[in-house]
């Protein structure tokens, strides 16, 4: 019987322990993946109150799809091989997709402006520009065929300065027109954030315009799409 009683308070300690143990566990990190996300629906929410994006929606309304970079960061006045992370929707028949992972690099963005960092829209406007993103590494200037305007800084050059374009860039600092010039920029999926943020390998074409993966952390960016 002692044996027994000794038994069970063996047994009610170490579930008390397995309980201390479960209650002390931190919450999951949010991944960089998520974060990356997050801060996009930041960088919508600033265009919406730009002068410099004056037919948001338009342009919103025609483009084939939408690459979001929310940090690019330079060590000096100007990028030396410098750039960030971004994300890429495709707007298709039912909507827009759930965001593939995207890096941008370049020797020198050629920013007007000396901010050490700024957040940049490519509005994706024909299909195109949209298949040369889906290739394993895209240099805009490189690629014959594809136009690329950058809009401007008042509220008329936003509404003109993409007639016939294949890329129309928007970038800022703070809100100041950046004036980004991207001939010899590099854009090419990141797969390992894919994989990361969706649970297995995973291509860009898959998410964005096979639609074999989704994700519910990617719903806040979609809504904001749709709202713009």
């Amino acid at each position: 019987m002692q044996n027994f009683r000794t038994h069970l308070r063996g047994m009610a300690a170490a579930g008390a322990l397995v309980m201390s143990i479960a209650t002390a566990t931190p919450a999951l990190a949010v991944s960089d993946e998520q974060t990356l996300i997050d801060h996009s629906v930041g960088t919508l929410q600033d265009l919406r109150t730009d002068k410099a994006f004056g037919n948001a929606r338009q342009l919103l309304h025609e483009a084939r799809a939408i690459l979001i970079a929310p940090r690019i960061f330079k060590a000096g006045f100007f990028f030396g091989g410098e750039g960030g992370q971004a994300v890429l929707l495709v707007r298709g028949a039912h909507g827009w997709s759930d965001p593939a992972f995207y890096q941008v690099a370049s020797a020198s963005f050629g920013l007007q402006i000396g901010a050490q960092s700024s957040e940049m829209i490519m509005f994706v406007m024909t299909t195109k520009a949209l298949d040369a993103l889906m290739q394993d590494k895209f240099k805009i200037g490189a690629n014959a065929g594809i136009a690329v305007a950058t809009l401007g800084s008042t509220v008329e050059g936003a509404t003109t300065a993409h007639a016939g374009a294949d890329l129309v860039v928007w970038a800022s600092s703070s809100g100041a027109y950046a004036g980004i010039s991207l001939d010899g920029t590099v854009v090419e999926p990141l797969r390992d954030g894919d994989a990361n943020y969706y649970g297995h390998p995973v291509t860009s074409s898959d998410i964005v315009l096979r639609h074999t993966v989704r994700a519910h952390g990617a719903s806040a960016l979609v809504h904001s799409l749709d709202a713009l």
